[in-house]
């Protein structure tokens, strides 16, 4: 049971459909939640939220997460925020623009310009161009229609933290990396944004996540309850707070992220470089670096696929179809972005047989198998991928699927007790003066691990290598990932 006047750390998520606030313990105890929703304006390309929501939701969120804890208790607060999602703000940190979010992709015309004049930095940054929804595309269109004197740029966090503190504070690298950030030199490219007509008033300095940003300001600790002279500290994306919170940063350890798509996030020591433009890498608050990418599959494709039917009768009917006659690419919204970019990537099952329980043994293995080729791929870039993989997202609340993950991936997996962005961020909140890992290593608890079954060995090599035979004879998966997925699986 946690003591209610032993140090907290609070952490809050801003995610697309609410915000999250944790106050934890250094020992990982959740001391107090909370949570609200969010709403947003989806129209085709279009994906806007109203950032007074987030604030509004911010403050609710922890004044629940908060409300057994001793003010005294509260040692520091960080905020993760979704990645790309970009607005102008006024002097004053005042909305001039709704949020543009993550996967607005309005600005899509502007993309060619950014790589012609940052194709330089964006290659010895490892991920070769930027796409239509990162933030820097979505700067110049929205730039089009609002003049840039007097206006300021914030990201998702960065409006938050100044309504936390009360003044205008920095960017983190993590958040700013899809808005052209140099990762390396941990600046602005300003050759590069200068030739895009970006003013250089307009742009928030820079600070690497877990730096001290201020502390909260009166107006703040009333609408939050967090109590006026806690120190901000820099957060993340919420992907990058999504690693922190497995409680697994040594070089080599990998999260797995399964929730309606993939995303894997690992950790380095050097800069992963991707010729093929699907991995990125942001940086890490000891310097280390964060390399990772996000698939288009995942559990979307069941919750679509397989509306309202009894997801536990249908694991246990799948256990009979291993593998399953079907092959599966389960892909959610078309296109495809890791571990291959195809834009006109279309999903598909061959071989269907009718049989519900077969299809969805199809899908759940489908996932697996792009889960591997990930892995594949990373392998080929030589990044390190033999140390922990963690397991968190809404899939891993599956059993049946996180042991079928085992087998297709050869290799065992972890499952925190909780893990979540808002765990992460708190994890940053506790960062300034202490060491990372360790600091995280403390504040997470695994549940279990689960070890391949010894009689799956194998099972699954055959479908997988047909499933990357079938990607590449489409034209989606490049040559190189493909042979180097079959050379590993014959070894």
């Amino acid at each position: 049971m946690t003591d209610l006047n032993e140090p907290v750390w609070v952490g809050v998520d801003l995610g697309t459909q609410s915000v999250r606030a944790l106050a934890v313990t250094a020992s990982g105890d959740v001391a107090g939640a909370g949570s609200r929703a969010l709403t947003g304006r989806r129209d085709g390309p279009r994906h806007e939220q109203d950032p007074e929501d987030w604030w509004t939701a911010v403050g609710a969120a922890c004044h629940e997460a908060l409300r057994d804890v001793p003010a005294g208790a509260v040692q520091a607060v960080a905020v993760d925020a979704t990645s790309g999602t970009i607005l102008l703000t006024d002097d004053g940190g005042r909305p001039l623009t709704p949020a543009l979010m993550y996967d607005d992709t309005r600005a899509a015309g502007h993309v060619q310009r950014v790589n012609e004049a940052g194709g330089e930095v964006w290659r010895a940054l490892g991920y070769q161009r930027m796409q239509p929804a990162w933030a820097l595309p979505k700067l110049l269109w929205l730039l089009e229609d609002h003049p840039s004197e007097g206006a300021r740029l914030a990201h998702q966090a960065d409006f938050v933290n100044r309504r936390l503190t009360g003044h205008p504070v920095a960017a983190d690298l993590s958040n700013a990396l899809k808005t052209g950030a140099d990762l390396v030199a941990e600046d602005w490219p300003s050759v590069v944004l200068d030739a895009l007509g970006v003013p250089a008033g307009l742009l928030p300095p820079l600070e690497r996540s877990g730096t001290p940003l201020g502390t909260v300001c009166a107006a703040a600790a009333e609408a939050t309850g967090v109590p006026e002279g806690t120190p901000v500290v820099a957060g993340a994306t919420d992907g990058c707070a999504a690693q922190l919170g497995t409680g697994r940063l040594t070089v080599g350890s990998w999260n797995s992220v399964l929730g309606t798509t993939l995303v894997l996030k690992g950790v380095s020591d050097d800069l992963v470089q991707d010729p093929f433009g699907v991995v990125y890498s942001h940086k890490a608050p000891d310097g280390r670096w964060l390399p990772g990418g996000a698939s288009s599959t995942g559990a979307g494709a069941i919750s679509r696929d397989f509306p309202g039917r009894d997801l536990a009768g249908l694991d246990r009917r799948a256990a009979r179809h291993e593998p399953a006659a079907a092959l599966a690419y389960p892909l959610v919204p078309e296109g495809e972005r890791f571990p291959f970019l195809a834009p006109d990537a279309r999903g598909f099952l061959l071989d269907g047989t009718g049989d519900e329980a077969d299809d969805f043994a199809a899908v759940l293995q489908g996932v697996g198998y792009l889960e591997r080729l990930c892995f594949d791929h990373l392998d080929l870039l030589g990044a390190p991928t033999g140390g922990d993989l963690t397991l968190t997202g809404g899939a891993a609340r599956s059993r049946y699927w996180c042991q079928l993950r085992a087998d297709i991936l050869g290799r065992p997996v972890v499952l925190p007790r909780q893990a979540e962005p808002a765990l992460g961020a708190a994890v940053l909140a506790a960062a300034p003066g202490r060491d990372i890992a360790e600091t995280a290593g403390r504040m997470v608890a695994v549940e279990t691990v689960i070890d391949p079954r010894p009689g799956k060995t194998g099972v699954f090599d055959a479908p997988y290598l047909r499933l990357v035979d079938e990607l590449e004879r489409r034209g989606w998966l490049p040559a190189e990932t493909a042979a180097h997925a079959r050379e590993r699986t014959s070894r």
